[in-house]
């Protein structure tokens, strides 16, 4: 198929790549989509709304942590992968060390803060099970290496295995009567089996890790350009899941349960401007050292593909919500459909918020990132504070879309280095359709 594109477009060896790049990021992310959702299906029907529901509010917990584990680290390092301007030996292995010294750090925070806020114990002994994710997360930097050369072949496969052999975990789990802790215990060791895949994947196609090198300078150099982005990540992280922490907090883990089967399925949709963003930004930054024009050129029109699509998937998500869940899930869970009505659309706000954050990062404007998205994680608090006892979850649906389309694009406007964004994120809005089909002007180099 790749070399059906090839031809019928006639597209030169940079073009092919990025053609190809883009074909195994979407095989990934579809099949991990794909194999997401059908363990979270059949998790969801096994456990049921209350226990599904503490489950999502354990991920949700040990999550608000992780960004502290990642530090930031990942879109800074893709940058300098891509620009060449350090041995990626040393890029590599010094991310490597500084993430794996701050997660194990992470872990135990973790732990002590859920033992003061909760006085439930075996929501506690949960946090602490899969917080151990945060450890195995540090082996990300082979992805983000991969990705910074436009190769993701090299670690879809490995992303495909792990998709598959912790499913077969799960189901095997399920038809032995297994109880909440040991699904949490594999929810965690995803996270190592994705860990061996890109181990193997390095190993077999560039190198022994052995050859990774620890830069003491340079990893006051990337902690030094991460911060931002760890600030604006925290922010980020805070408003895409203290709901529902919130939730399980003030209302109860039922609904818990409704309002994560409805973030499923959404999760689904943000994929769509997530795989352009990580397969485009080594395009863009390549093209920004050439031309600024050509790069503002290829810049809108990524943002205008990304948004429009996302949109077209949420308005087609709203309409078939009902059956969508009832199909999914069971009659059990219905009373997520609404919320699910509603909840489609974060996923247009984040195309739109996510598009201009990839480019903040390419321009090195990250620095100011930090107010756009406070006003966000401000924004999503107050509101589930002062609403959600009142409206309960529905009021989260809504509260979601509004406090990403304050971070992601009012900030634009009030942030003055920011506001070429601004600009660009309205044309995306008024006239972004017109490009929906027009994807090939994105990669043309």
């Amino acid at each position: 198929m790749l070399d059906c594109i090839q031809k019928r477009f006639r597209l030169s060896e940079k073009k092919s790549m990025v053609a190809k790049n883009l074909f195994w990021a979407v095989v990934g992310k579809v099949t991990t989509l794909l194999g997401s959702l059908f363990v979270g299906v059949i998790i969801a029907r096994y456990l049921g709304p209350e226990q599904y529901g503490l489950m999502n509010y354990v991920i949700s917990y040990v999550q608000l942590f992780q960004i502290i584990a990642v530090f930031g680290l990942d879109s800074i390092e893709v940058r300098e992968e891509a620009s060449g301007k350090e041995d990626f030996r040393v890029i590599i292995g010094t991310a490597f060390v500084v993430k794996m010294v701050l997660g194990g750090s992470t872990v135990g925070l973790t732990v002590l803060t859920s033992l003061v806020l909760n006085a439930d114990s075996y929501t506690t002994l949960l946090v602490a099970v899969y917080s151990m994710s945060m450890v195995a997360n540090a082996f990300n930097v082979i992805r983000n290496y991969f990705t910074a050369i436009v190769q993701n072949e090299y670690v879809v496969k490995s992303e495909i295995a792990r998709t598959l052999l912790g499913a077969a975990v799960k189901v095997a789990l399920l038809f032995s009567g297994a109880g909440l802790t040991l699904f949490v215990l594999a929810s965690a060791f995803d996270y190592v089996l994705l860990a061996a895949g890109y181990f193997v994947a390095y190993k077999k196609k560039i190198g022994s890790m052995a050859e990774w090198r620890f830069d003491c300078r340079y990893a006051s150099y990337l902690l030094k350009e991460s911060f931002p982005v760890l600030l604006t990540s925290a922010a980020v992280i805070i408003y895409q899941r203290i709901d529902q922490v919130m939730i399980g907090q003030m209302i109860d883990n039922t609904s818990v349960g409704y309002f994560s089967v409805a973030t499923r399925i959404v999760e689904i949709l943000v994929y769509i401007p997530t795989i352009l963003a990580q397969t485009l930004a080594p395009v863009l930054v390549s093209s920004r050292q050439v031309s600024e024009a050509k790069y503002r050129g290829q810049a809108q029109t990524f943002m205008n593909v990304a948004l429009w699509l996302t949109a077209l998937a949420s308005a087609v998500t709203s309409i078939l919500a009902c059956w969508m869940v009832q199909l999914l899930f069971g009659t059990q869970y219905l009373p997520a459909a609404a919320i699910l009505q509603v909840l489609a659309f974060k996923a247009m706000a984040m195309a739109l918020s996510s598009t201009a954050g990839s480019m903040l990062i390419i321009e090195e404007l990250q620095r100011f990132a930090i107010f756009r998205d406070v006003l966000g994680c401000v924004a999503c608090i107050v509101l589930n504070y002062f609403l959600l006892p009142v409206y309960g979850i529905m009021a989260a649906a809504v509260i979601a879309i509004v406090s990403n389309v304050v971070a992601g694009y009012v900030a634009d406007a009030l942030i003055p280095s920011y506001r070429h964004l601004f600009v660009m994120q309205t044309k995306a809005l008024l006239f972004g359709w017109r490009d929906i089909l027009k994807f090939k002007s994105v990669i043309r180099g």
